[in-house]
């Protein structure tokens, strides 16, 4: 137990931390509900009832979609280009160990099958993590349309107003305004990050470089 919590010590922390953050969204956000239906002159309503909510579940996927969409853009972006100086970023001036052929690797007993396979195995295999992750940002997207229309209607609903379509409300401004107020923001962190690599070290991270080495040096 002990060499498990060490060895994957990273994604425990995590997703513990990600377990907490949702728990305290869904407490706050609740009391926030109770709040609002109380001024509306609207019963209260179970704790359960409140998290499957168009409201929480809009509130949830949003964020997921941009976070996706984020590091699916990341790790497709880094594949091409190049930012001098960022431990973010490949070297400009070397040839990086990203770029190795891995057909050169077809008879290493010790590669994964899709190397050994080759052909549109290697390929698939060899753009699995943006593909995966590119799945998965689309798949957030519908459930944020989804639980967004849903939400906008529950608000129509209790308004008196007509309620609309997934695809109107697709068009709608409230939509594109709740995606892009996100995706901007992660792509802000994310340039940040980049710049700020390039003359700031945290010690004993992979994500910088060495504390000694000058600023123009890329990679770690």
């Amino acid at each position: 137990m002990v060499k498990f919590v060490k060895d994957n010590g990273l994604l425990i922390a995590v997703f513990c931390i990600f377990l907490g953050c949702l728990i305290g969204q869904s407490i706050a956000g609740y009391f926030a509900d109770q709040q609002d239906r109380l001024m509306h002159g609207l019963s209260s309503r179970p704790f359960v009832s409140f998290l499957g909510s168009g409201e929480f579940l809009e509130s949830v996927f949003e964020n997921w979609e941009s976070e996706f969409l984020e590091k699916w853009a990341y790790v497709f972006l880094t594949a091409y280009l190049v930012q001098r100086g960022s431990a973010e970023s490949k070297d400009p001036d070397a040839d990086s160990p990203e770029n190795d052929d891995p057909k050169l690797h077809r008879r290493d007993p010790n590669a994964p099958w899709p190397v050994r396979r080759g052909g549109a195995v290697l390929w698939a295999y060899s753009h699995s993590l943006g593909f995966v992750l590119l799945l998965i940002f689309a798949f957030t997207f519908v459930i944020h349309l989804w639980q967004s229309t849903r939400h906008a209607n529950e608000q129509a609903i209790q308004h008196g107003q007509p309620v609309e379509s997934l695809l109107a409300h697709l068009a709608s401004g409230q939509f594109w305004f709740e995606s892009f107020q996100n995706w901007q923001s992660e792509f802000l962190s994310t340039g940040v990050l980049v710049l700020l690599a390039i003359w700031l070290r945290e010690r004993g991270s992979p994500e910088s470089k060495r504390v000694a080495d000058p600023h123009d040096k890329t990679g770690h």
